[in-house]
């Protein structure tokens, strides 16, 4: 690791943790969005510094959409009796089976979208004031736009043209009864950033983002991993192929990459010379040209 890299890092490190400690002190009922993926993972382990050697001030919280990969539940839970702290979780298929939502039908079903009503439930049930995100501004237009601390409306509406200044390091979390923020501590990070902090760190991570061989078909040039509730078309022939997971969502939505990375350094490298963005193989991204922010205007993560 280059000496500047490793300052770039350490910089980044430390403003990440000065946020935490923030929401720590003007918030009551903080939660810690997990996903099982690398951001989450990264903010946990950014959690156990800021707090050390007490523990996390406060719960990790899932939703689980009922479609997830079974190694990043695997993970989650050994990773939560390690930490020794509580979990919380919101069912996608509670939310379908109480009628909160109605699950889409089709070859391009997902349950990623439904999550929203999900996770607004799940604040409103356990009045969470503060959901800290994994959310960076490199992943895509519309997160560019969050500030740290971002405010969102009774309804769990997200305003971008209603964002707080935030001047020297000065983070506004003050709200009306209702009302809650989500917290970014990772937005000035990038992929890079990511996967160079993990190596720094030897952070562990889910066998996923490794290369492994899996079960997969092809759709609109994307890999996509071959389960029951995935509807294919005709013509779209499941193979076995040595692929990863550059990045862990629901499993209608996670396009696979086809990689020979087997190891952190290689995965490192992998990044450094691809020209195809983190989010390029997520179809809930897809579905419009402004997807992401519509649905972060209704609440979304």
């Amino acid at each position: 690791m280059k000496q500047y890299n490793l300052n770039h890092l350490r910089e980044l490190e430390s403003e990440s943790i000065f946020i935490m400690r923030e929401v720590a002190a003007q918030f009551e009922r903080p939660a810690l969005l997990f996903s099982g993926g690398k951001d989450s993972i990264v903010m946990v382990h950014l959690a156990k510094k800021a707090f050390w050697p007490a523990k996390i001030p406060f719960p990790l919280f899932h939703i689980d959409t009922g479609h997830n990969f079974e190694e990043t539940m695997i993970f989650r839970d050994e990773l939560v009796a390690e930490l020794g702290v509580q979990l919380i979780v919101g069912s996608v298929q509670e939310s379908i089976d109480k009628g909160r939502v109605t699950e889409e039908t089709g070859y391009n079903a997902s349950r990623n979208l439904l999550q929203t009503v999900t996770l607004l439930d799940a604040i409103e049930e356990h009045k969470i004031d503060a959901a800290i995100g994994g959310g960076r501004r490199d992943e895509e237009k519309a997160r560019a736009k969050e500030r740290f601390f971002s405010h969102r409306d009774e309804f769990g509406q997200w305003d971008p043209k209603n964002q707080r200044p935030e001047l020297w390091n000065i983070f506004n979390g003050r709200r009306h009864v209702g009302e809650h923020f989500r917290v970014f501590p990772l937005s000035n990070w990038t992929e890079m950033d990511i996967w160079q902090y993990i190596y720094l760190e030897n952070i562990n991570i889910p066998s996923l983002y490794f290369t492994h061989k899996r079960k997969v078909f092809k759709r609109d040039g994307v890999w996509l991993a071959a389960y029951p509730f995935m509807k294919r078309k005709p013509g779209e022939e499941v193979i076995i192929k040595r692929i990863r997971c550059r990045t862990i969502g629901d499993i209608s939505c996670t396009g696979l990459s086809e990689s020979s990375a087997e190891n952190l350094e290689e995965i490192i490298q992998e990044i450094a010379a691809t020209r195809v963005t983190e989010r390029g193989s997520r179809s809930d991204d897809k579905r419009s040209e402004s997807a992401m922010e519509d649905r972060k205007k209704e609440g979304y993560f």
